[in-house]
């Protein structure tokens, strides 16, 4: 097996919404997977930005989307797109009855609005 830095493929996802809007309380558009951590953060579009925020307080620099259906990679450090790339520890995404935006009860009426 080869390895890739900042990946690693044996960590669990840290749960199944955005750690840091869980604990805060708040909500999330999409949802960002560290490669390297297993730590959920909420995309560059919900309002919080939080998986940006934790590639650039711990230096990882890969994220995978934790999106249903979808297995493409970000790359922080050289802004590029991957397509796919090598799986990760299950599960490989949120649960599909999870609502997008999230978590439900905490997304406002107007959430559009709060979008970046």
């Amino acid at each position: 097996m080869t390895t890739i830095p900042g990946i690693d493929p044996t960590v669990p996802p840290s749960g199944t919404g955005c750690a840091d809007c869980d604990a805060g309380g708040g909500w999330w558009f999409h949802l960002r997977r560290c490669a390297q951590c297993g730590h959920i953060g909420c995309c560059d579009t919900s309002p919080a930005q939080h998986a940006s925020a934790h590639a650039a307080a711990t230096g990882h620099p890969l994220i995978r989307s934790f999106e249903p259906g979808e297995a493409w990679y970000w790359s922080y450090p050289t802004k590029e797109f991957a397509e796919t790339g090598p799986a990760l520890a299950p599960p490989e995404s949120h649960p599909a009855d999870q609502p997008v935006p999230g978590p439900e009860g905490r997304v406002p009426a107007d959430w559009r609005s709060h979008l970046n």
